[in-house]
């Protein structure tokens, strides 16, 4: 815990950037991220309590630099205000809520492969418990899973057994699944419940619905209108 006087020394977010401009190496960077975020809106609809942040700088004071953020492509706090004072966050310090550090991190590989040591190295030390590393394209060049998710464990990240995996600490599982965006079939991340079950769409759920409408021999087509 911060002392009064070096908290108060500390630049305030709105000192600070929201990223570190670094151009993303693929669109999947931000999209898989932000399907993410939207089905959390869904599944925590009545929570207050949490934070998603999609490639946003992660400002600490456990590196060399207080100025000088991670930038996760996605990460998950827990414990801290869904809004900031009533406003959206420009970026994340950790000094500015209550010294919660974000509980999850998620890094898609991109073309020079920090995500298994540079990046790994300040999330430990930072203090995440749950590093998830997505990793479809790259994998066999890295010698990796194209999946994983770590767990901090007395400072040091172990590498998970299953998928989808259950994160007990969370209340949310991870995994992959086979869907499409656009129409366009592609391998997608989501959220799974404590059974294995992965929670739906928006868009999946109106289908099912739909689905159900024309097994009672409803034309959705021919609806009176009001």
């Amino acid at each position: 815990m911060l002392s009064p006087d070096l908290k108060n020394a500390l630049p305030s977010t709105d000192e600070l950037s929201c990223s570190d401009d670094t151009p993303v190496d693929n669109e999947d960077q931000n999209l898989l991220p932000n399907i993410l975020l939207f089905l959390l809106n869904t599944i925590w609809a009545n929570r207050q309590d949490w934070y998603f942040g999609v490639d946003m700088a992660v400002y600490h004071t456990t590196g060399v630099n207080p100025r000088v953020p991670v930038v996760p492509d996605a990460f998950l706090s827990v414990g801290v205000e869904r809004r900031k004072g009533g406003k959206s966050r420009k970026s994340y310090a950790v000094w500015e809520e209550n010294e919660v550090v974000p509980i999850l991190a998620i890094e898609m590989v991109s073309h020079t492969p920090e995500e298994y040591d540079a990046k790994m190295l300040i999330y430990a030390k930072l203090g995440v418990l749950y590093y998830v590393i997505y990793n479809p394209e790259y994998w066999r060049r890295d010698q990796h899973q194209p999946f994983e998710v770590y767990k901090l464990v007395d400072g040091n990240y172990q590498l998970q057994i299953g998928e989808p995996f259950w994160m007990s600490e969370i209340g949310l599982g991870i995994g992959r699944y086979q869907g499409a965006v656009g129409g366009i079939p592609q391998e997608l991340l989501s959220w799974y419940d404590e059974r294995g079950k992965r929670y739906l769409t928006a868009e999946e759920k109106a289908e099912q619905l739909a689905q159900y409408l024309r097994s009672l021999s409803i034309d959705l087509d021919n609806l009176p209108s009001q």
